[in-house]
């Protein structure tokens, strides 16, 4: 159905739309291509609203390429942390060193120079050069897949690269062939109306929408149907104990191995498995402390893109001892809550110490034992 679509007549209808109704964020209020590159890689998977601390903390703490490029791993995780997905934050990191290196420290303004920055991929390239710069490229996310896929009638399999890639094509002709299109704000026009208009879970606000009168899902009445999308596989779930092991004001945090799930993280120490009360007490033996008193803490469920954690949680206090050497950590709960990433799959634990992760720690909300 997309190709007896003419998507020209979008354009201006999106464009007169976006430039009344858009939302003023803040990486819009100065949109240099290093805001807009930290702002379309902290938006995947995360709500604009929860974003916003997070760019203001990060942008101010490293405000350009510079700062970046050089910033201490430890700092750049904690920054980063609650976000989750931290390959990204260290990608960017070293697209930042390839900037420094190849392009003089200017972020490049061409969709194929883009390209070569580590984890920057089509939508992001098209996003920075579309946005920042004013160049014709799309930048085509699940938000576009889903309002294209609506207004054209397109019952293609939005999950598929083929019909991504397709879209990519067909809105790269448009932009190329449209003088009345002004990149930036058609892209981002797209992005906006798939937020907050024609969104992804609950009924779209039709009435609202620029396109409503020619809208092909509506008129035929698809909108339950499209877009269409191939169930993902099912989520293996993991049962594991958490331990928050305390010395009066200290905890005991673990590091996490340089490759992997939240490769090279600190975590809360933790067991495979629901474990009883006698093998969580061995095991903090093992580790060197001298348990004193153990007290359940309660359930937590955290769900990762391929797995969920199930946890159950105790909190044991120990006597004054030193864990063993390695990847063990003892520290002062505020130098944990100041210096080390903890991820948020440990956030409901994390707060019975006081160290508030994700949207808590701008919040200030936490709990004590």
């Amino acid at each position: 159905m997309i190709d007896d679509f003419n998507l020209r007549e979008l354009i201006l209808p999106l464009q007169e739309w976006f430039l009344k109704n858009a939302r003023v964020l803040p990486w819009r209020e100065e949109a240099t291509p290093y805001h807009v590159w930290v702002s379309e890689i902290m938006l995947q998977q995360t709500r604009v609203e929860a974003v916003k601390p997070y760019f203001a903390r990060f942008t101010k703490e490293l405000p350009d390429v510079a700062a970046l490029a050089v910033c201490p791993e430890d700092k750049l995780l904690k920054l980063w942390e609650g976000l989750g997905y931290y390959n990204r934050v260290r990608n960017m990191q070293e697209a930042a060193r390839q900037i420094m290196e190849d392009f003089a420290g200017e972020i490049p303004s061409d969709y194929e120079a883009l390209l070569t920055l580590k984890g920057i991929g089509n939508y992001t390239a098209g996003a920075i050069s579309s946005i920042a710069y004013g160049k014709k490229a799309p930048a085509v996310d699940g938000n576009v897949l889903r309002v294209i896929s609506r207004v054209t009638g397109d019952d293609s399999d939005i999950m598929k690269q083929s019909v991504r890639k397709n879209m990519e094509q067909r809105l790269f002709s448009l932009m190329e062939n449209a003088e009345e299109l002004i990149p930036g704000v058609f892209n981002q026009g797209l992005m906006e109306l798939g937020a907050m208009v024609c969104v992804p879970n609950g009924k779209p606000h039709c009435e609202n929408c620029p396109w409503e009168a020619m809208c092909v899902a509506r008129r035929q009445d698809l909108i339950d149907v499209l877009p269409v999308k191939n169930t993902q596989k099912k989520r293996r779930i993991e049962e594991m104990t958490v331990l928050l092991i305390r010395d009066g004001e200290k905890i005991v945090l673990h590091k996490r191995p340089k490759k992997g799930l939240l490769a090279g993280l600190y975590e809360l120490p933790n067991l495979s498995g629901y474990q009883e009360k006698e093998a969580i007490l061995s095991y903090v033996e093992s580790l060197g402390f001298l348990p004193l008193r153990i007290k359940p803490v309660g359930e937590a469920k955290h769900i990762f893109s391929h797995v969920e954690w199930h946890m159950k949680g105790y909190m044991v206090f120990v006597g004054e001892m030193e864990p063993k050497p390695g990847e063990w950590l003892l520290v002062d709960v505020e130098e944990a809550r100041n210096s080390y990433a903890i991820p948020a799959a440990f956030s409901k634990y994390a707060e019975y110490i006081n160290i508030p992760i994700g949207k808590e720690a701008f919040t200030g909300s936490g709990k004590e034992l």
